[in-house]
């Protein structure tokens, strides 16, 4: 999943307290205020991927993006992760999906734009199936919808899935040089509670996906099939070709704040 170099943060996070006792560091910057700019522009919202952070390349290029345009930014880290409280193997996609809900309800305002990498793509569409009256708009960056199932459990080898199911969790080795990968049983088969793309997914609102065709980790059919399984017709993919997981390079990063920017323009009041 995502896997961006981490940037030097100059700032120091906040953290909501969540009623579990855990605290979710979060980054948020402020819009202009509504004398200067249309006063229903929407705020962004950064979701990250599964073990990376919000000291991302993605994360904090699109901070400084909307501080330039004077819109609302917000990221944050997942319970487990990043400067976030909690044990990373503690953690699973609804568990996650309630801290962005969180974040959302807790931390922004108004109309919200999502923009989710990887993992945080599904995410990011579990939040807006909870909080539709909230979502202007979706970003979807090499998004991952159900892909504790389909990118991970279907091409577990047999062994693999017995130690999961036997010793509840599998340490696995990652490409990025990062920490393993532990995945948990709990994590499989919470996420089987969470898929979304074996029936309609029933948001109105529009979205762009933003995928890579030489992605290791996430197919780019993947995007086809979330465009197929989205109610809304207002559905663009951008593919890039030469594109990998990351889609951290200068003109990759352009594509996505491209699209955040008419995304922006078209749901502004």
């Amino acid at each position: 999943m995502t896997h961006d170099m981490p940037t030097p943060q100059r700032k120091k996070p906040e953290y909501l307290n969540r009623t579990d006792g855990l605290k979710i560091a979060y980054h948020h910057v402020p819009g202009k205020p509504s004398d200067v700019q249309a006063p229903d522009t929407p705020g962004v919202m950064f979701l990250g991927g599964f073990m990376s952070d919000m000291t991302g390349t993605k994360a904090t290029h699109l901070e400084a993006h909307c501080i330039r345009q004077g819109v609302a930014y917000t990221r944050f880290d997942y319970s487990g992760h990043g400067q976030s409280s909690g044990k990373f193997a503690d953690g699973t996609i609804g568990k996650w999906a309630s801290d962005a809900i969180a974040v959302l309800d807790e931390i922004t305002s108004g109309p919200q734009i999502l923009v989710g990498s990887s993992m945080g793509g599904w995410i990011m569409l579990l939040a807006a199936l909870a909080r539709k009256e909230r979502i202007a708009g979706l970003v979807g960056i090499a998004a991952a919808p159900d892909f504790t199932e389909d990118l991970m459990w279907a091409q577990f080898s047999d062994d693999q899935k017995k130690v999961i199911m036997e010793k509840g969790a599998l340490i696995e080795p990652t490409e990025y040089g990062d920490d393993p990968y532990t995945i948990t049983r709990a994590l499989i088969e919470d996420g089987r509670e969470q898929l979304l793309l074996r029936k309609p997914i029933d948001l109105a609102c529009p979205v762009r996906l933003v995928q890579g065709m030489q992605d290791p980790d996430v197919p780019w059919q993947t995007a086809i099939r979330l465009t197929e399984a989205l109610a809304t017709d207002d559905v663009r993919v951008d593919l890039i070709k030469s594109g990998d997981h990351r889609l951290s390079e200068p003109d990759q990063l352009d594509v996505i704040t491209k699209h955040l920017d008419e995304m922006i323009a078209k749901t502004a009041g």
